[in-house]
């Protein structure tokens, strides 16, 4: 079924409409049909969508489409997608024009990953050497002080964010993925790795509220406001599952048990036991959240949830994960995809009536969802072929 999803409806719904056969790249703001409704594109999504047509074409089929628009991509983040200094935009005009700069250097991070499945395909001898250059440079704006603006200021309330670690897991994972264990800034990516997991278990994992934190202190320590209190449940359900894959990878029962450990957690802060599906945000100690859209489900968690529910079922055997599994799969299938049109909405509201027909963004393109049903099928396929095998 995943693979039908993927294959049948959501890549082939890309395709149709996502390229920009003008101008290169992938146009993401579409309405529910697939048209255009606005051309600006987000630097992260020309490495995203390559990412994933690159990746497609090396682990299911070496199809020419995928391959091009892959190099589409590619071609426009070489072209359009830094600044003077090096840093990368986060949003363009569609033809390539900047507009906009954010603090945070995720484009960087998606431009490394889409390079190295490319430099895999065997299409740019360029394409390794620049996903080593994207990850140092990931690395450097996100875990240097002082080359970014802080969101508050740090002599008032010194803070850090998740999301780098979280981040810098699944960069250096398809880095050593495509390219080798390679050296960035001094260590090997599986080095990179640890040093995230083990800032995540140090600084954000508390076991005595059973969470884990989004904003932490410096020294991982509480922030007793609004931010500091705000989880994201679909952000720590990714988490668990960029972990429990680095310990199937490594046969690494502690890594599994730590990502079991997470998904535990926030799936009982993150699903709604009265009308289905994962929540965006909740606060720490069950006080009101600032945030308007806390209890709207949004595509991307659902995605995330699905990944790491069918992962630990089939690393651990557990019933209560092929249970979970079945919950957020069948809340999701039931609410999310268009059938007259294809692909999936990406904001419902709490009940799961549609609240923007919109099929994609600057945040919902060709990434989260693809990749999740590309996942599930060759992680469920896996098993049950290693099923077979046993006597």
């Amino acid at each position: 079924m995943y693979k039908e999803a993927l294959l049948g409806d959501v890549i082939p719904f890309w395709l149709r409409h996502g390229l920009d056969h003008e101008q290169g790249g992938f146009l993401t703001a579409l309405g529910r049909d697939g048209s255009v409704i606005d051309t600006d594109k987000s630097i992260w999504f020309q490495g995203r969508g390559a990412w994933m047509f690159a990746t497609l074409y090396n682990t299911v089929e070496r199809n020419a489409k995928w391959l091009d628009a892959a190099g589409s991509g590619i071609a426009f983040l070489r072209r359009y997608g830094s600044a003077p200094d090096g840093k990368m935009y986060f949003t363009v005009t569609r033809d390539g024009r900047p507009l906009r700069m954010r603090r945070y250097v995720y484009s960087e991070s998606f431009a490394a990953i889409a390079n190295a499945a490319y430099a895999r395909a065997g299409a740019d001898a360029r394409a390794a050497d620049d996903a080593v250059s994207c990850f140092a440079a990931y690395l450097r704006y996100s875990f240097q002080p002082g080359l970014i603006p802080p969101k508050s200021s740090p002599a008032t309330r010194p803070m850090q964010g998740i999301g780098s670690h979280m981040i810098g897991i699944a960069t250096a994972r398809e880095l050593r993925e495509n390219l080798g264990d390679v050296v960035v800034d001094g260590q090997c990516c599986t080095a990179w790795i640890d040093w995230s997991i083990d800032q995540i278990e140090r600084h954000f994992l508390k076991p005595e509220h059973e969470s884990l934190l989004e904003v932490v202190g410096t020294d991982g320590q509480i922030i007793d406001h609004f931010d500091g209190r705000t989880l994201n449940p679909g952000h720590a359900l990714e988490a668990a599952w960029f972990i429990m894959h680095e310990g199937k990878v490594r046969a690494d029962r502690q890594l599994i048990e730590l990502g079991t450990t997470i998904l535990d957690w926030m799936w009982k802060r993150g699903w709604d036991e009265e009308h289905g599906g994962i929540f965006y945000f909740r606060d720490l100690r069950g006080l009101p959240i600032q945030e308007y859209w806390h209890d709207m489900k949004f595509w991307w968690p659902h995605c995330e949830a699905i990944i790491a529910t069918a992962l630990a079922w089939t690393l651990t055997g557990k019933p209560r994960y092929a249970q979970w599994h079945k919950q957020v799969h069948d809340w999701s299938f039931a609410h999310f995809p268009d059938p007259e049109f294809g692909e999936w909405y990406g904001y419902l509201h709490r009940d799961g009536r549609v609240s923007v027909p919109l099929k994609g963004n600057m945040w919902k393109g060709p990434f989260h969802l693809p990749r999740m049903l590309w996942y599930c099928w060759r992680l469920l396929a896996n098993d049950a072929e290693a099923a077979a095998r046993q006597p």
